[in-house]
């Protein structure tokens, strides 16, 4: 299966060792939505439409067609009727969603959380004095 350009989409970067060099480099992880991992891993492969999902889950289609085309993200009653039709664990969307909400937030807060010391750490400091 080839791989799909996707340019428009959040990226976080991770520090990797580049081999043989010694120096560490900025290498890019483009990140999905969790609306386009439910389109292209389940809506697609299973030949179902946003009406068909919609009228089997109770979920308004226009609030799943914002969900899996529009970027909104889901919610957990949402997340329990997909995972019900599609045979999934209860929270398997929303754990994808929070992973992505995670890197995100990480990628955004990089270097505040480097300057950030633990205060276990600072207690270790002013017990050594």
């Amino acid at each position: 299966m080839p791989v799909k350009e996707r340019s428009v989409l959040p990226q976080i970067h991770v520090d990797v060792e580049k081999v043989g060099a010694g120096k560490n480099t900025r290498k890019y992880i483009e990140l999905e939505e969790v609306g386009t991992v439910i389109r292209e891993e389940f809506f697609e492969p299973y030949g179902v439409s946003v009406d068909d999902v919609a009228g089997a889950t109770t979920i308004p289609s226009w609030d799943l067609a914002a969900i899996i085309y529009g970027g909104k993200q889901i919610s957990a009653e949402a997340d329990l009727l997909l995972t019900k039709y599609f045979g999934l664990s209860q929270g398997y969307f929303l754990r994808m969603q929070d992973t992505y909400n995670m890197r995100l937030a990480k990628q955004k807060l990089r270097g505040t959380l480097k300057n950030i010391i633990s205060v276990f750490d600072q207690t270790k400091k002013v017990a050594a004095l």
